[in-house]
């Protein structure tokens, strides 16, 4: 695991060669808030470079053998530029992707709307005041995030998908009077007009894809999380990145951003620095990897809650009007891990729920918080799916039970042989050595998140970043939850776990928020409503770290959307208004 005491390359001085290139608007990253931007401004007639620090994942690519998994997280320093990007703070653990298309890489594919209610802050006096953009603000710009990344949701009535795991959270839900849905998801199904079959041949939309793969619609293999090999999640680099590169973007992989400057005639220049792919596989000193340079008029900085806050926190210096909210408001979402073990039916027989059929998450719970009639913090639970290989990764650990039926086999055998018993079919012995397959067939795992508190600082402590988050002051919030999911475990007559990192008091987010967050003027935040960095003019931030509090929901759809909406404000500055509307 990367530490955040990884070392970092020193910010030096930076001044355009002569010659330098340069670019209307330069995008730092890929993911959510970077893709929609790109998109937008290029099919508006603009010239604009995305520069991803990460490689390309074409269909196919992404790693399923042990040799290869173990060289599949991001340290260029070790010679590792894999997917996973992973960071260890004081109380929480990160995980986030490196790659063209960004965290969509190993996103859930979950497109829920931020609960209407929810775009609040608490104040300590106990009431609140709203963030710097509403619901209002986003319904244009959700809606055509949703339609860009042709969302589906799971077709629960047709033959074949009525899945197990689904039901069971359902039933559950139903059982504890909870609310149940499907959310809509970004992965297809099923062709248009057609019903939907796994692994069809994928219509593609009219702009040409960037990897020139094949894509199938979803097999129901539950690796959504370690990259989909099939091209059935519609990812950003097989959306807005196909159609951006399309309307002349420019996207550049392997190419992190280590500096940027503001200009005197306006604008920004940037420093960046090549990984290239010889050096995949080596320890490289990073720090001594040469800059190169951009210009720009517009910055956007779409790195990630992390990698922007890193980058502004570094390049503080040459911004002396940077808000002192720089920093603040982290939040991990309020992610938690649980599991549900030994599901029965109504009867009290087992149940079934096959947790590693179907796309990792499939339907969700919904708990109302005080602000719309619950009677504390508001969350979400979700049924959460695996690749099948760890379901025999989870029989393995059954050592003793193995063991017997081993015995059982070889005493089984042994008495044929010496007995001269005449039976040659063997069949039913051998299947009964893998036994009932208990636990994985009867677990469920959940994922909760919803609205923990937002008061974690991101910092630079001898040039590594940390983050003061603890959960001890959402903690209430935790322990509704957990309950949520205890009550769940007794709608489906199962045990509820929690899972190690909890008994720790220590948690893993997959939905890192804040650093950078939004505010109605710079000293309630970085930036403004469209992601306007308050005090510099032409400079962006559209990612995750400009959320000033948990967005409650699988935060990307809102991410997106507040991207769309910011680069819709940046067409307008440039006299284009709306044009270029994600089709």
């Amino acid at each position: 695991m990367r530490s955040s005491r990884h070392r970092r390359p020193a910010l030096g001085g930076l001044a355009a060669p002569p010659g330098t290139e340069h670019v209307e608007t330069v995008v730092v990253g890929s993911g959510f808030g970077g893709s929609v931007t790109a998109y937008r401004l290029a099919s508006s007639g603009r010239k604009v470079c995305v520069l991803e620090r990460g490689k390309a994942y074409p269909p196919g690519s992404f790693p399923r053998r042990p040799r290869e998994v173990a060289t599949n997280f991001w340290d260029p320093s070790e010679g590792l530029h894999g997917l996973f990007d992973v960071w260890s703070f004081k109380g929480i653990e990160a995980l986030v992707s490196a790659g063209l298309g960004g965290g969509s890489l190993i996103y859930a594919n979950v497109l829920l709307r931020k609960d209407e209610g929810w775009f609040v802050h608490e104040r300590p006096d106990g009431s609140t005041e709203p963030w710097a953009v509403g619901r209002a603000d986003l319904e244009d710009h959700y809606a055509a995030v949703e339609r860009m990344l042709g969302a589906q949701r799971l077709p629960f009535d047709a033959p074949g998908y009525d899945l197990a795991k689904t039901r069971a959270l359902r039933d559950a839900a139903e059982a504890r009077g909870l609310a149940w849905g499907l959310p809509n998801l970004a992965v297809t199904f099923a062709n248009p007009g057609t019903p939907p079959v796994p692994g069809e041949v994928l219509v593609e939309p009219p702009y040409p894809n960037l990897h020139g793969r094949t894509r199938l619609t979803c097999r129901l293999c539950g690796e959504c999380d370690v990259g989909c090999n099939y091209g059935s999640k519609n990812t950003l680099d097989h959306t807005y990145l196909s159609a951006a590169r399309d309307a002349g973007a420019d996207l550049r992989t392997r190419c992190e951003v280590r500096s940027f400057t503001p200009r005197p005639q306006g604008g920004y220049v940037v420093g960046y620095v090549e990984h290239r792919p010889e050096a995949e596989g080596r320890p490289t000193d990073t720090a001594a990897l040469p800059l190169r340079h951009l210009t720009c008029d517009r910055l956007v900085l779409a790195a990630g809650t992390l990698g922007t806050t890193w980058l502004l926190l570094r390049n503080r210096a040459v911004l002396p009007d940077l808000s002192p909210t720089l920093g603040s408001r982290f939040s991990g979402n309020g992610d938690l891990l649980g599991v549900l073990l030994d599901s029965h039916g109504g009867g009290g027989g087992a149940r079934v729920v096959d947790s590693s059929l179907g796309p990792v998450i499939t339907s969700y719970v919904r708990v109302p918080d005080t602000l719309d009639g619950g009677d504390g913090p508001g969350h979400y639970v979700e049924d959460a799916g695996y690749p099948v290989a760890l379901d025999w990764m989870a029989e393995l650990t059954q050592v003793p039970g193995t063991l017997r039926r081993l015995a059982g086999f070889a005493w089984r055998r042994l008495w044929a042989m010496v007995s001269h018993h005449p039976r040659s079919d063997i069949s039913a012995q051998v299947g009964a050595l893998i036994g009932d397959a208990r636990l994985s067939s009867r677990s469920l795992l959940l994922l909760g998140m919803g609205r923990d508190v937002p008061d974690g600082t991101l910092s630079l402590h001898g040039g590594h970043l940390a983050n003061d988050w603890t959960l001890d002051s959402s903690r209430p919030y935790f322990e509704r939850l957990r309950a949520t999911m205890a009550s769940l475990g007794e709608g489906l007559g199962a045990r509820s776990l929690d899972l190690p990192t909890w008994l720790r008091r220590r948690l893993i987010t997959v939905h890192p928020l804040g650093g950078c967050p939004m505010g109605r003027h710079p000293g309630e935040g970085v930036v403004d409503g469209h992601g306007r960095v308050f005090g510099h003019p032409g400079l962006y931030v559209v990612d995750g770290s400009a959320m000033p509090g948990p967005v409650g929901p699988n935060p990307a759809l809102t991410i997106a959307a507040f991207a769309d909406r910011a680069a819709e404000a940046m067409l307008g500055e440039d006299g284009a208004g709306a044009a270029g509307r994600s089709r």
